[in-house]
Parts: C-alpha cells; structure tokens; sequence
C-alpha cells in the first residue's frame, strides 16, 4: 500500500510538475480537490438511479464505498472515483419497456444482472493480470470497440425523447444550458456542464412551479440508505442477465482506457501494470453495489478532467471523494431532492449525454485512424447500429435478446467472421489497419 509523501511544499503545483498517486498536497488542499471530484462525479451518478428506478442514496453510498475498494484492491496506486455506469441503463429500463423500474421485483431482478456483470469484468480482470491486455485488443479492436460503446448510447434515443416531451420548454432550456456551460468556461466548470444544467433546469423548473417538494419537506435529515437483496434465486431474473453481458465489454474499454489516461497524464508507464488490478476492482465494487441495491460502478471521465485541470493525481483526494459520497448518502433529505427533477430535466440532459456515449465510440475510431473504405469495418458499424437505433429484439425459448445484445454480437461476429474470410479470400475486403497519417498531426506547422 502506497503512502503519501507531500508535494513540495504542499500548497503548490510547480509548472510542468504533477502530484504522483503516492503523493498529495497539504490535507487542506486535499479535502478542496476530493470536494471538486464529488462534484464532477454527482451529475451524472445521481442521474443513473433517477433514470433506471434505482435508489439514489443507496447508489451514493456503493458508489463511495466502491470508490475506496477500489483504491483498496489497486493498492493505492491507481486514483479513480468509480461512478454509476451508464452502459448500464439501457438493460435495467428494458425490463420495464424502456422506463425506470416501478416495485422491488424488477429492481431485485435487474441486480441479478448487475452482480453476474461485475463477477465477469472480475474475471476478466484476473485474467488480464496473468496474461496482459493483448488478447482484449485482438477481441475489441478500435472498430468493435467504438461501436459497442456507440451503440449503447444511441440505444437509449427513445428515452430521451420520452421524457423530452412531456415538458418539452423545460427539455429545451435544460438542454441549451448544459451546450452553453460546456463551451463558455474552461477547465472544471467546463468539464461539469452537465452538473450546471441540470442545475439551471431545476431552478427554472421551482420558479415556475413545475416542483412538489411535498417528499423533501417530509423526509429526515438522517437515515439508513434503501437496501434491497439480489434476487438471486429467481429463474425469471438469470433469464433476463444476457443483456447485461455487452456491458462487460464496455467496462473493460472505459477501464483499460482509464488506466492509459493516467499512465500517459503522469508520464508513468509502470501504471498499466495495475490494469488487472482495476478492473478486479471495479468488478468487486459492481457486485457488492448489485448486491445491495446499489448501481453498478465504472470510472469516470469526468474525475479524469478535475485531475488534468489541477495536475493532481493523488489517490488521498480520492479518499476524501469516497467518504464524503458515503455521508451524503445517509441524508434521506438529499435522496427525496434528487427525486423530484422534473421529467422535462431529465430529457435534456439525457438528450446530451445519451448522444456523447455515442460520440465517445465514434471518437475511439477516430483516435485510432479507422479505416472506413474496408467493407468490414462499413458493415461491423453499419448492421450493429441499425440494431441498436431501431431496438431489434429476439426471442429465443425463454430469453429475449434485446438490441445492445444483438448488435453486440453482429460487432464481433462481422468483423471476426467477415475479416477471416476475406482474408482467406485475399479480397481486400478485410480491415487492413489504420488509415496513414497525411501530414503533420498536430503541433506548429513546420516549413
């Protein structure tokens, strides 16, 4: 277990330096920075339980008891807050049509799904740390990858809209505020425009009367968090987990990718050893989440960018982080609060970041210079959204494949089956690698 050592002088950051994970600042410092991760984690955390039915509390709670386990399993090396999944969202609402879960059967069943995704990324995890990553990059390469994430996000379309029209000027407001937030202010503020919009579209939404706060006024200030049980032994819940199992492949590309993110931010190779480790971890916060009633956890993007914004990677912020989410999770107050954000709210923001899912898969091919003119990669994206968007779904006896399922396969089983026979068939027709760089990329021009 790593110990912290401080920083210079631990009030300063100086110029091209960064704060190493066994490093941190004075305590003061530290406490601001976890402060700052809270809140770049609450916008979208809080949003996941909202919009799949699940209890708020109770999901901060796994999400800062998850947190720590994870700085517990990767030693303390690896700073990470572990946030509500979205990849998530999609599976849990199929079981109620596409809304929130509406009584504790559904919610008892859906965690049966989280728990058995968690103990495969879990798996996963152990196995990468025996064998490396290689096998997952031969898996997963960039085409398959970006569509899974893609079309994960562009599946949840409809339940953007759903709630989008039921108050369609809230929507409208909530929505230009979050794209507003996003390209006025550099750096934190920047990075947490989906915080700030939600947080204009609420307070729009209480000017106007649009509120109840009948639910907030009642509940106590301190309470035990909403625990529910996995419904582990009820056949229709293991019918329902396969559409659950796409999600594993997404966690492990938002792990393995987190893991590079920090390794390349800190200028530490010696980081990506701990990729195993990050994801074992994260599988274990997954289960006891789903165990108890809680969320199913992942990484977040948005802690990424509070990090690049203060160049301070230390794990002791994420301490901090992770125990502040706990207290706040025992204020029922705060749990009845976030439960009555309008509908309309809701359908803006979710307009948005249903859309960036998407656009985080299609930048996975653009980062990795995918080549498009291969009839393998145009048919891998092009069937597996289809799918996804128009939400196919298959019966088969007892189980019901939805879309993320179904274009999941489509991904892998196009781009392995179409790549091996057009090789076999020397067509051209294969994916042949990324495109070469034309020019120079990025920098200062050159004479």
């Amino acid at each position: 277990m790593a110990i912290w050592r401080l920083h210079g002088d631990g009030r300063h950051v100086e110029r091209g330096a960064v704060v190493k994970p066994d490093e941190r600042l004075s305590w003061g410092a530290t406490v601001a920075i976890g402060a700052q991760h809270v809140v770049a984690m609450f916008g979208a955390t809080f949003l996941v339980p909202i919009l799949t039915g699940f209890p708020v509390s109770t999901t901060l709670l796994f999400s800062g008891l998850g947190t720590l386990l994870f700085l517990l399993i990767t030693k303390n090396r690896l700073p990470s807050y572990l946030g509500s999944s979205f990849a998530f969202i999609a599976p849990i609402t199929a079981l109620n049509a596409g809304g929130p879960l509406e009584n504790p059967q559904q919610l008892t069943q859906a965690l049966v799904g989280v728990v058995v995704a968690g103990a495969l990324l879990a798996a996963v995890g152990f196995v990468v740390q025996a064998v490396g990553t290689g096998w997952i990059e031969k898996l997963m390469p960039p085409v398959v990858a970006g569509s899974i994430v893609a079309l994960i996000g562009f599946n949840l379309a409809p339940a953007a809209w759903n709630n989008f029209r039921l108050q369609p000027e809230l929507a409208t407001i909530t929505l230009v505020a979050v794209v507003l937030f996003s390209v006025l202010f550099r750096g934190f503020l920047g990075r947490i425009s989906i915080f700030l919009g939600v947080i204009v579209g609420y307070l729009v939404a209480a000017f106007t009367g649009q509120i109840d706060f009948t639910s907030v006024n009642e509940a106590a200030w301190i309470g035990l968090p909403e625990f529910h049980l996995a419904g582990l032994a009820d056949p229709a819940a293991w019918a329902l987990v396969p559409m659950f199992l796409p999600v594993v492949l997404v966690l492990i590309a938002e792990n393995v990718g987190h893991v590079r993110g920090v390794a390349t931010m800190t200028e530490d190779p010696s980081i990506n050893k701990h990729t195993g480790r990050a994801l074992i971890a994260d599988g274990a916060a997954t289960m006891l989440a789903g165990g108890f009633g809680g969320s199913a956890t992942t990484t977040y993007g948005e802690n990424i960018g509070v990090m690049a914004a203060t160049r301070v990677y230390s794990t002791a912020a994420y301490w901090v982080a992770g125990l502040v989410a706990i207290l706040l999770a025992f204020s029922p107050k705060i749990g009845a609060l976030f439960n009555t954000i309008p509908a309309g709210v809701l359908g803006g923001v979710t307009t948005a970041l249903y859309g960036l899912i998407g656009v985080i898969g299609i930048k996975i091919w653009v980062d990795n210079r995918v080549d498009f003119s291969r009839p393998v990669n145009q048919y891998t994206v092009a069937v597996s959204f289809i799918i996804a968007i128009a939400g196919f779904t298959m019966d088969w006896g007892s189980l019901q494949f939805g879309a993320i399922v179904l274009g999941t396969v489509a991904a892998l089983a196009i781009y392995h089956g179409g790549n091996a026979i057009a090789r076999w068939r020397r067509t051209g027709a294969d994916d042949g690698g990324p495109i070469p760089a034309v020019g120079q990329l990025g920098g200062d021009p050159q004479d």
